[in-house]
């Protein structure tokens, strides 16, 4: 049987990179998926992989910065599916400006889609996770988040913030039996970060930094959000899981 066979969850960011991966794989291991992408032609695109794959899955227009945007997709979440089991607050959005040059606007705008998205995520999504007396959130962060990140300073802290976040939320809804983890992916291949990838000069810097002899795909950061997901997690709350290649066990 599919381990998340009977779950509903809620995948943000689900229209490209890693939260498409987490969709795909979420649905093929039985739950059912709000996705949502502030991206609505593309989420609705992933959607219909979902489906045409024998999948159960309904796509939303959702700009995760808003709180009435959240406390509407959590209300379809629920009425179309009844509960919700799983958040995974994937959106996110990256910031190679140094600390100097940052505007106010740059730094609000990352904070705001980093981490203020999960705040509003969490604050929407736990209610309905404590009157079943169960759920997982699986925030994903960043290696940035575990260590200092040269010339990025706003993203290093909404990351950073996102890891507290998830250590916070799981020490104060643990006794709900609500698990709140986060996830570290490293240098990871996505739409986002292909044009880096491609540059030679780039390649050699990034493996320079790893363990593993490559740069990670976005489904092994998907692998990682299942995990978490499942009940094969049920007694991890509060832990960062890096899914680098080995770039913090330097």
């Amino acid at each position: 049987m599919p381990i998340l066979s009977g779950k509903v969850a809620i995948v943000t960011g689900a229209g490209s990179g890693m939260g498409r991966e987490e969709t795909l794989l979420l649905a093929r291991e039985g739950a059912k998926l709000v996705a949502t992408d502030i991206n609505e032609a593309a989420v609705k695109a992933v959607v219909e992989e979902v489906k045409a794959a024998g999948g159960e899955a309904a796509a939303f227009a959702h700009n995760v910065v808003s709180e009435e945007d959240w406390s509407r997709v959590v209300a379809l979440a629920v009425e179309t599916y009844g509960k919700i089991d799983v958040l995974v607050n994937n959106a996110g959005i990256s910031l190679a400006v140094g600390l100097l040059d940052t505007t106010m606007e740059q730094w609000n705008k990352v904070l705001a889609i980093n981490l203020t998205s999960n705040f509003l995520g969490m604050k929407y999504v736990i209610p309905h996770m404590q009157k079943n007396k169960s759920g997982s959130i699986i925030n994903i962060s960043s290696i940035a988040g575990l260590t200092g990140s040269n010339g990025a300073g706003a993203y290093t802290a909404s990351k950073g913030g996102n890891r507290m976040l998830s250590k916070a939320a799981a020490v104060d809804f643990g006794k709900d039996n609500i698990r709140v983890n986060s996830v570290h992916p490293g240098f990871i291949e996505t739409p986002m970060s292909s044009d880096l990838i491609k540059n030679e000069q780039m390649l050699q810097w990034f493996l320079s930094q790893t363990a593993l002899p490559r740069v990670g795909r976005a489904s092994e950061v998907a692998q990682a959000v299942l995990f978490l997901a499942s009940d094969a997690s049920s007694y991890i709350t509060g832990v960062e899981l890096p899914v680098d290649g080995g770039v913090t066990a330097k």
